[in-house]
């Protein structure tokens, strides 16, 4: 079993800057969420589109 909690992922340069546009008093949450897709998809990296995913989740 992956222990996901000491695993980094990567970060594609549009994610980051999509993470970065989040509010930053809801970022960490949000990164924490993004990598929850990211791994529940069992991708190594994240990209816009798993960004966007989580945006429409929370109705943004």
């Amino acid at each position: 079993m992956r222990d996901y909690l000491n695993e980094n992922l990567r970060w594609t340069p549009e994610a980051k800057a999509k993470l970065k546009s989040i509010p930053f008093f809801v970022r960490s949450q949000a990164r924490q969420r993004i990598e929850q897709i990211a791994r529940a998809a069992n991708l190594d990296v994240v990209t816009v589109e798993i960004v966007e995913k989580a945006r429409v989740e929370y109705g943004q």
